[in-house]
């Protein structure tokens, strides 16, 4: 959803009535994963995509009839044995699309979840997508860390979902839930499905030079929020580096460290060392390697990299601790130029992330998707 938010917003307050579908849940391998929207206007306009290309088309004359009925629908879609060719998903997998129409009358609150995401406030907009008592499916509640708005339909339900709405908003996680119908834990009854808009991962990127600039390019299209930082300030400069968020002047440990202290580093954040000078990396790597983050990287060469470790060790780096760092940086795809580099580091810290092997798909067997 975070995709095609702002173009929400904009018919949103404009006043006109959108069709919004949304992948609510997914089985076996599907191309989208939950939160993924597309939004159908009333010029039919189409904004984002739920399955890649399979069942746009669908979702797009579902999305007009739901906004002509006013009533959401929550239809699956997956591969017909009987048709290969029927309406599905090619790859096998089996998507749940929620389907519901989106104006001022039915969702007042947009603008607050807006507000909060361009703010980097974390928010969840948590709605019923299937209920036994007719009149139910739609109702929703925008959910914060420190407050509430709206009702899903009575103060049991919202006491319940909002408890385990907030568990998943701090793990940043999209997905449904299960309930019985007034919010009891037992599973039957109810179900909703929480759309959690947490701030963006961080990527930092240490060390101003014709890489970093890549990485910056290429942090940003992948959706982290980059700052490059660097000692040097005739380097270190936002004409150099137009594409990162921020740039930072300053020591590399000194920086990761006062952003740790301060909160701001988090099990999503990315860390790319590139600085590959000891005075930089062995201070800075000291710090990243004993904090909660989900890459930390290093550039250099065979060499050098033997030599990191020799330093490192020497300042009291454990073996465990080591064995964290991803050093040579990125995937071996005979990378060259800074760009090329650039997608090496991105597909590492995609493989780690997931869990991926970074093999070739066509070597492989098994799903595709996890």
């Amino acid at each position: 959803m975070r995709d095609v938010l702002d173009e929400l917003h904009r018919r949103w307050a404009a006043g006109e009535t959108v069709g919004v579908g949304t992948v609510v849940a997914t089985f076996s391998s599907a191309p989208r994963s939950p939160g993924a929207a597309m939004l159908v206007a009333p010029d039919g306009t189409v904004t984002g995509s739920v399955s890649g290309g399979c069942v746009e088309g669908a979702v797009y004359e579902l999305a007009q009839q739901v906004v002509a009925d006013r009533a959401p629908v929550l239809q699956r879609y997956g591969v017909s044995d009987d048709d290969a060719f029927a309406v599905g998903l090619t790859c096998g997998g089996i998507i749940d699309i929620y389907v519901q129409h989106i104006d001022r009358d039915s969702m007042p609150e947009l603008g607050d979840v807006v507000e909060s995401v361009h703010s980097g406030q974390p928010v969840a907009v948590v709605t019923v997508i299937e209920h036994e008592q007719d009149g139910l499916v739609g109702e929703h509640l925008i959910v914060w860390p420190d407050r509430v708005a709206g009702s899903l339909g009575s103060s049991r339900m919202d006491d319940a979902v909002v408890d385990d709405a907030r568990g998943m908003l701090v793990a940043g996680r999209t997905g449904t839930l299960h309930y019985g119908p007034d919010g009891q834990r037992r599973g039957e009854g109810m179900t909703v499905f929480v759309n959690s808009f947490e701030p963006p991962a961080r990527l930092l990127v240490f060390g101003a030079i014709d890489f970093a600039a890549a990485m910056a390019k290429m942090g940003g299209y992948l959706g982290y929020q980059v700052t490059v930082c660097d000692a040097r300030p005739v380097f270190a400069t936002k004409s150099r580096f137009p594409d990162a968020h921020e740039v930072v002047v300053d020591w590399p440990h000194r920086y990761l460290k006062a952003e740790a202290d301060a909160g701001r580093i988090d099990g999503r954040t990315a860390i790319a060392v590139l600085t590959h000078d000891p005075k930089f990396d062995v201070p800075l790597l000291e710090v990243a390697l004993r904090l909660d983050v989900g890459y930390v990287g290093a550039m250099g060469s065979r060499k050098t990299h033997d030599d990191r470790f020799s330093r490192l060790r020497e300042a009291g780096v454990t073996e465990a601790e080591l064995e964290r760092l991803s050093s040579p940086i990125g995937l071996d795809l005979g990378a060259r130029t800074p760009e090329e580099t650039a997608v090496s580091i991105a597909a590492e810290i995609i493989a780690l992330r997931w869990s991926g092997s970074g093999s070739r798909l066509a070597e492989l067997t098994g799903r595709i998707h996890g």
